[in-house]
């Protein structure tokens, strides 16, 4: 089994991630680490607590980490994901408790522990990672590679060329991109090629289960705010895609390239310099997702909820 973390900020399809990546025997979840992103860290914090929790995983620590980005004010998506980070569904059940640590130490433990490399899956503001890696520089060998969902090789989602997770901390997503290790990028050009359409959420409702019900409930609220926001008759469901991609690499199909994060332009902060094709010399940093196997994507994430304790029939 691969060793992973997920560093997530949940959000609906941070949702989905957690349950793909708890719900997959080709992964071992050791630890979950939140960061602010999609709502305030207390938020994301308690979101990820409660989707463990409904989908039956006991034994995988939580801990929080970076309230704010390293630079800047936190800027959250609450037209998007709503007050909560995760409106729709009812999840008032009990959860379990964080970690006493901070997120940045139990990557450290979590990784110094492991009997081989571990793969950190980020599927928001990339804060925690950056700050592991200028903390822990002595644990990148132990790194075995960084998928993220973040950034695009076209244009933007919260800026007209800059994707959420990158405009929300730029300064940390140059520091991972500049780090010198394995890099996987999921950017917008693939992530909206996953569309939850009305027959994808139907067949999440029909497994007859209450993960599977919360699933199509998450989808339907997701549907509702991106077609009020960006006039899309059906949502992308991004994270889950980097999930994905760690379990079945051929799921996705990527270029080696230069990828740059701009920092000060004033229109085009946060965007990420996609070099695909290889004019400004640079050496590739990256392997940058720019196809998806779809219907491979969609039949993983219902495997997984399906498979999971409590999605069971």
């Amino acid at each position: 089994m691969n060793p992973v973390i997920i560093d997530c900020d949940p959000g609906h399809d941070d949702a989905l991630a957690l349950l793909l990546a708890a719900g997959d025997p080709r992964l071992r979840l050791l630890g979950v680490t939140t960061v602010a992103g999609n709502q305030t860290l207390e938020k994301t914090t308690r979101n990820a607590l409660r989707i463990l929790a409904l989908a039956g995983v006991s034994g995988v620590p939580v801990a929080a980490g970076c309230d704010r980005p390293l630079v800047g004010e936190l800027s959250v998506a609450e037209d998007i994901h709503g007050t909560s980070g995760l409106d729709g569904p009812d999840l008032d059940i009990p959860v379990a408790g964080v970690t006493g640590e901070h997120a940045v130490e139990l990557m450290r433990r979590l990784i110094s522990e492991s009997g081989e490399p571990v793969t950190l899956i980020a599927t928001g503001p990339l804060t925690n990672v950056a700050l592991f890696l200028r903390t822990h520089e002595g644990l990148k060998s132990r790194v075995n590679r960084i998928v993220f969902m973040g950034g695009s090789t076209e244009r933007g989602n919260t800026t007209p060329y800059g994707e959420f997770n990158i405009v929300t901390d730029p300064e940390a997503a140059d520091i991972v991109l500049r780090s010198g290790l394995p890099i996987t990028m999921i950017g917008l050009n693939v992530t909206h090629q996953a569309l939850a359409t009305d027959e994808i959420i139907a067949e999440f409702a029909g497994l007859g289960t209450r993960l599977g019900a919360v699933c199509a409930e998450l989808m339907t609220f997701f549907a509702s705010t991106y077609r009020r926001v960006f006039g899309f008759a059906h949502p992308p469901v991004h994270d889950p895609i980097a999930v994905a991609a760690v379990i079945d690499p051929s799921i996705i199909t990527t270029v080696a390239v230069p990828v740059s994060v701009e920092l000060t332009g004033t229109f085009t902060r946060g965007a990420t310099v996609v070099d695909l094709h290889h004019r400004s010399g640079r050496t590739p940093n990256a392997d940058v997702a720019i196809s998806l196997n779809v219907d491979a994507f969609w039949q993983l994430l219902l495997t997984a909820v399906r498979r999971l304790p409590i999605g069971r029939r």
